[in-house]
């Protein structure tokens, strides 16, 4: 049943606040049918929009379907519905409610029309989403939560102060292409930006993902960074800077996760990579660059999730996911290992797996674009991507040597997340034209699937994967030692408070110098208008009335001679 003009995400919101009054299996069954109302209420909305409210002179245009909404909608829902089943075996009001209030959030935001409904959901997903890190319930989540929700809000701030600039400028606040020429279209492009954890603003998602609770983190990835993906999309498309900074974005975090233990940072890590192959998409702006970055998002979603699934089973079960305290895990998870291949191999891009079909549309665009280099920089991180997601993390975590520990397989509503999700990375990869490229935002013809292409990413994986195997031969493969490994966030978390300290200091320093000195000064003062107006000061004392006289006829004088001459 249809409901005319009812946006999804209020499905979810409302219906998430509205699951404590719930307990048991109705309550399971409640929120599993809430995303796929969700999902039947968005296919069943004609294109167009509606939802339209006025607002202190402003028509806010709350429901806004397209073809590029409608794909980024869909996979939030579905994630949802993903997510929902991961958790059923966890007892968590705080988690059930701030999971679908978020992920509604976030559809909600795909689905706005103007600026200040972006706005007002972009806030509400910041403010939902850390009670997923805070639900952890340890001093560092606790902490790793503020960090992020002060980064977070920080960003809806600069998006609410570009929405005025933008208002003021142009009298509207349509959220459509904004561009970088307007001082409010730059400081929204910097809001999107933390979002989207751009080159030195994102260490918000390695600081706090890796925190969240084991179904927290499987949330949190789907839908944040996604959301900017969508904005970027949507606001910024064709604009050049953001061919160079995604290229950025596909390249430095390769060295930070082949390095990293945690095995959910490893991830985090490479979920930077993978957003930075949306953004040259978006940067490129041409339809078929277009399609490639919803298309990756919608498999990106899907293999990450499973990515991060398969290391929250491990940790629900293990209590650890450093790889240096794991290996042989496969003896007790089996189901959890092959799962955990099937998303390595989707983020890999092997053929017949998700991420073949929606990376080569990106790859496509940079080449029929004559971006060279930049191709080549996506070659590169694409063979990254290998070593640390499709190899590193199976690898270490269920393979590489016997660590002893041994445990229950994952609880079933986990495998059977876990199942589904992988089911869908295979039929997306080997179906594409018929469930994939009908959704994206423009028509096109591509086929994936040509010997080229196939064998050029085969010699690719296996160049990689020779040079994994040779690396680890030599014992030249960074090894897997508990470590603090340094990112840009040393600056803001280490280097500022000292800095700020030390300045501080000197601050201080001077101004109880200033404080002496001027009270020495005040000091000097009191004593000479004590010396000469006090009790017993010459001021002070009675004057013989020949003196008075005399000064008065002087002042006369002087008067007299200043206003003649």
């Amino acid at each position: 049943m249809i409901a005319e003009g009812l946006n999804p995400a209020l499905i979810l919101i409302f219906g998430g606040l509205l699951a404590p009054l719930l307990g048991g299996r109705t309550r399971a069954v409640y929120l599993l049918a809430l995303p796929l109302l969700g999902i039947i209420q968005l296919c069943g909305l004609d294109y167009g929009s509606s939802g339209i409210l006025s607002l202190f002179d402003l028509n806010l245009i709350t429901l806004r379907l397209d073809k590029l909404s409608f794909i980024f909608a869909l996979i939030f829902l579905i994630a949802s519905w993903l997510g929902v089943i991961y958790a059923l075996h966890q007892q968590d009001t705080i988690q059930d409610v701030a999971a679908l209030v978020y992920a509604g959030a976030a559809i909600g935001a795909v689905l706005a029309g103007d600026l200040v409904t972006l706005f007002i959901y972009w806030e509400l997903t910041a403010i939902s989403s850390v009670f997923l890190i805070w639900a952890r319930r340890t001093t560092v989540s606790i902490q790793a939560g503020l960090r992020y929700l002060v980064i977070q809000i920080g960003s809806g701030v600069l998006l609410l102060a570009g929405t005025i600039i933008h208002l003021r400028a142009t009298g509207s606040t349509a959220f459509d292409h904004l561009g970088l020429e307007t001082p409010g279209g730059l400081l929204i492009f910097f809001a999107f930006g933390i979002k989207c954890a751009f080159p030195l603003l994102h260490n918000w998602l390695q600081d706090a993902y890796p925190k969240a609770t084991v179904t927290g983190t499987v949330v949190l990835s789907a839908f944040t960074t996604k959301l900017a993906v969508y904005a970027l999309a949507r606001g910024y498309a064709g604009t050049e800077i953001l061919i160079y900074i995604g290229a950025t974005m596909t390249v430095f975090p390769i060295f930070f996760a082949v390095i990293e233990n945690d095995l959910r940072k490893v991830l985090a890590y490479s979920l930077n990579n993978q957003l930075g192959f949306m953004v040259v998409g978006i940067g490129i702006g041409t339809e078929l660059a277009l399609n490639g970055t919803a298309a990756h998002a919608f498999c990106h979603i899907l293999y990450k999730a499973l990515l991060f699934m398969s290391m929250g089973a491990v940790l629900h079960r293990v209590g650890t996911v450093k790889a240096s305290e794991l290996g042989g895990l496969y003896k007790s998870m089996p189901l959890t290992a092959v799962f955990c291949i099937i998303g390595s191999m989707s983020i890999s891009a092997f053929p017949l797996f998700s991420g073949f079909v929606s990376k080569s549309l990106i790859m496509a665009a940079a080449a029929e674009e004559h971006h060279t280099l930049i191709f080549l920089v996506l070659l590169f991180a694409s063979a990254g991507v290998l070593d640390h997601s499709g190899i590193k993390i199976p690898f270490f975590s269920f393979f590489y040597h016997d660590s002893g520990k041994r445990c229950a397989e994952a609880p079933t509503n986990m495998l059977v997340a876990m199942g589904l999700t992988a089911l869908a990375c295979i039929l997306l990869g080997v179906f594409p034209q018929w469930l994939l490229y009908p959704l994206l935002p423009h028509a096109m013809d591509f086929a994936p699937y040509t010997a080229s292409h196939v064998l050029s990413q085969l010699q690719l994986l296996l160049f990689a994967a020779l040079a994994f195997t040779t690396l680890m031969k030599l014992g030249w493969y960074p090894p897997e030692i508990p470590s603090i490994n340094l990112d840009f966030d040393w600056v803001y978390r280490k280097w500022l408070p000292v800095v700020a300290a030390r300045v501080w200091s000197v601050a201080d320093g001077a101004w109880m110098h200033l404080s002496n000195v001027l009270t020495y000064q005040v000091e000097l003062l009191i004593r000479f208008l004590s010396r000469h107006h006090g009790l017993q000061g010459k001021l002070a004392t009675t004057w013989p009335t020949g003196s008075m006289v005399l000064w008065a006829v002087i002042l006369l004088g002087a008067c007299l001679i200043f206003y003649y001459f």
